[in-house]
């Protein structure tokens, strides 16, 4: 395989299911975890190696070391390899995916933003979701007339905060994830609850049109599930490790025990909350961006770019999404083709500078 992001906690996870099912690691692509890149690169002896800084290539222990995003797109041009897991994070990874895609290759999808900016563009056909949530939905799908596909968020930093707080909340309290530790940016969306709009956006190119909605669950044991036009539902438990969708990834026939079941014993009880616009306000925008999803090629580089304000000290918290909606209202070109996507998301980020 071809493993983009592999420093990060996905990339981590994959190359531990690499290692139980012995599959090969070609490349490596890495941002600027040096000593990790360094630990895996010994481990899994890639070929080739590709990371963001040219003033850490005198660090990587490697003879074949290149960096930059056109690095990237060459070694997935150049490889042998079929399956390439986008683990990268944020609109860079577009072009990576993209470029997989017109090679041939089999994309593991864990950049969120492929999709969400581009989803209208992208042969499907070709990608599995490495997402919990996406995962489980498929999981569950059988031969029977569905009525709406349901999503479950954590609720993020915030959903015990009183409303009244938010406006102050620092980046250092966006980190505080009640359930586990992820990237810095994720752990922003999640406490906007722009991660799980993504992943809605995400259900509806992957699994085409329909009724698309999420729920908080807050011990993050169920991921997904699917109201059948019967009046029955089906809901897919499962301990929270990304390991099982990077397993079906990696090898959809995959049979192996990969994590320890459920015990609902244990558990006891769970607790269930709507996604409230007070304390989520970019859910005001969830079912109108869910009918024109080729929309959020804006949404996404809105909410890039109010992060990227946000770490800075520049903005508050809940500056995040009214720039996002802001700038939804404003952009309301539908993008024709792969290049008016890429024009879009430069158009709104230069406006929002």
């Amino acid at each position: 395989m071809i493993l983009l992001g592999s420093t990060g906690s996905i990339g981590v996870n994959t190359l531990e299911v690499a290692k139980k099912f012995s599959m090969g690691v070609e490349v490596l692509v890495a941002g600027n975890n040096i000593e990790l890149l360094n630990k895996q690169i010994k481990e899994h002896n890639p070929k080739k190696v590709v990371i963001a800084n040219k003033d850490d290539l005198h660090k990587v222990n490697h003879n074949n070391v290149t960096c930059g995003q056109e690095a990237i797109l060459r070694v997935i041009e150049e490889s042998r390899s079929e399956l390439v897991v986008n683990a990268l994070v944020g609109f860079l990874g577009l072009r990576p995916t993209l470029s997989a895609l017109k090679c041939g290759k089999k994309v593991a999808l864990a950049n969120k933003e492929s999709l969400v900016a581009c989803g209208a563009f992208i042969d499907i056909a070709k990608i599995q979701p490495i997402d919990s949530e996406h995962f489980g939905l498929w999981y569950l799908m059988q031969n029977r007339p569905i009525e709406k596909m349901i999503i479950t968020a954590s609720g993020g930093a915030f959903r015990d905060w009183d409303i009244a707080r938010l406006e102050s909340a620092t980046l250092a309290d966006t980190q505080k994830h009640p359930n586990w530790s992820m990237g810095q940016k994720i752990t922003i969306d999640s406490a906007t609850m722009m991660n799980k709009m993504f992943e809605l956006l995400e259900a509806r190119w992957l699994f085409g049109e329909g009724k698309y909605d999420a729920i908080i669950e807050t011990k993050s044991l169920i991921h997904a599930l699917i109201d059948f036009k019967d009046g029955s539902t089906t809901a897919h438990f499962a301990n929270a490790s990304m390991q099982l969708p990077i397993a079906f990834a990696l090898d959809c026939n995959m049979g192996e025990n990969i994590l320890p079941h459920v015990d609902l014993l244990k558990v006891g009880s769970l607790e269930f909350r709507e996604i409230t616009t007070d304390r989520y306000p970019i859910w005001q925008i969830k079912d109108e961006l869910l009918k024109n999803p080729s929309r959020a090629v804006v949404v996404n580089a809105a909410n890039e770019s109010a992060i990227e304000k946000f770490i800075e000290n520049k903005i508050g918290f809940m500056d995040i999404v009214k720039i996002v909606i802001g700038a939804y209202e404003k952009f309301d070109t539908l993008p024709k083709n792969v290049d008016d996507v890429f024009a879009l998301d430069e158009e709104v980020r230069n406006f929002l500078k």
